[in-house]
């Protein structure tokens, strides 16, 4: 197996776990998994899903490249690096679509393809550069930080429509307002 199918593999893994990580509050309600899956309809809730996601397949990842001897460096930071890079980069593309047309599920999932095809090139690449001390000592800290930031705005969200679940019509998992 080489690097190349490893990362076709991961796109695939990686929309699946989506999936999963779609419905897993709504399976299961309960304060950790309001922490990493989404808690609501909102577009901003929907972001934990792209973070979630492919931080979880991380770890199938990483059990591939180690079992099949292949040579890597920087795993912590692409890791992270594609995580974070894909929240903005689905945003960017999704709201003036979203302005546009309005929910399209058909859209948001072909989009959500997209990112990740895209997420496991820039992963590809990072694999092979030249080890990245310092990126990779940051991993953690910067996944916590955002977990800590997914955390504080599932609970306080922003009073916008990024933050704005139109179809239960409230903002975040307790506070029904509807948006004016």
């Amino acid at each position: 197996m080489t690097l190349k199918k490893i990362k076709i593999i991961a796109v695939i893994g990686i929309f699946l776990i989506s999936f999963l990580a779609h419905f897993a509050y709504e399976i299961s309600p309960n304060i950790i998994f309001s922490f990493i899956f989404p808690v609501n309809e909102s577009i901003w809730e929907h972001m934990k899903i792209i973070f979630t996601s492919i931080l979880i397949y991380g770890l199938i990842d990483y059990f591939l490249l180690n079992k099949y001897q292949i040579t890597y460096h920087n795993f912590p930071f692409q890791l992270y690096f594609t995580a974070l890079f894909s929240i903005p980069l689905y945003l960017v593309i999704y709201i003036p679509l979203y302005k546009l047309i309005g929910e399209n599920p058909f859209i948001s999932i072909s989009l959500l393809l997209i990112i990740y095809i895209i997420s496991q090139v820039i992963s590809y690449y990072l694999l092979q550069e030249k080890n990245l001390k310092v990126l990779n000592t940051l991993a953690i800290p910067i996944i916590l930080l955002s977990y800590l930031g997914f955390i504080y705005l599932t609970y306080n969200p922003l009073h916008n429509y990024i933050f704005y679940d139109f179809k239960e019509e409230k903002f975040g998992p307790n506070e029904y307002q509807k948006i004016g």
